[in-house]
């Protein structure tokens, strides 16, 4: 199942250039090489940042509304009819998490996110897209074979779990309420959120089981 329904009529997305960035992202390339050659800024510390941003701080956010929505039924709730309302009630809003919506994995379904037309991503909960959400092999692949992506990252489903593809757009951004792994009984918010991580909040792996935390 697929749900490619949504008009993607967003700022400055659409490339028909084929280029794969977008206006801004070339733009900041561009000043970012200037200041480079003028010994301004360190390309190695940039990097670093960015690592921080997309793999640490950002999905932490997400990982505190998984961990929440585990274990308050009440909030899950809430956050499975209004993502957006329940995600701000944990202080998490901002510019590309306007519109939210949690989908939620169940041992017969599994969900996974893409942007078909560019990168759109909610950064408040997860921070900065990794570059292979941005990848063309991903964002087509992930709608004509989502099991062989899926498979790709070391997840393969059963014939009888039924694959529902959400395809994020400007308006619109998606976040996977994964599944409660085994075990998980009796721990605390703060270690259920260790075991989410950006990718399960993505759909292309399940959440860590507890012997697994990192």
């Amino acid at each position: 199942m697929s749900d490619h329904d949504h008009d993607h009529d967003h700022d400055g997305h659409d490339h028909a250039d084929g280029s794969r960035f977008s206006d801004v992202e070339l733009r900041v390339k561009a000043l970012e090489t200037l200041l480079t050659r003028k010994g301004l800024v360190d390309p190695a510390t940039i990097d670093r940042l960015v690592e921080t941003y997309e793999t640490r701080i950002g999905p932490r956010n997400g990982a505190r509304v998984v961990a929440r929505a585990w274990a308050d039924p009440a909030y899950k709730v809430r956050l499975l009819q209004d993502a957006t309302a329940a995600i701000a009630e944990l202080g998490y809003t901002g510019l590309q998490g306007e519109h939210m919506v949690a989908v939620e994995n169940t041992p017969q379904i599994h969900n996974l996110v893409v942007c078909t037309l560019c990168s759109c991503y909610p950064w408040p909960v997860l921070g900065l897209p990794p570059v292979w959400y941005k990848s063309y092999a991903y964002r087509s692949k992930a709608v004509i074979d989502p099991r062989g992506v899926l498979a790709e990252f070391g997840l393969t489903l059963g014939p009888d779990v039924e694959v529902r593809v959400w395809d994020s757009t400007a308006e619109i951004r998606y976040l996977v309420l994964p599944e409660r792994p085994a075990g998980s009984a009796g721990l605390d918010e703060d270690a259920l959120a260790e075991l989410v991580s950006r990718d399960s909040m993505i759909g292309v792996t399940r959440a860590r089981n507890p012997g697994a935390r990192s």
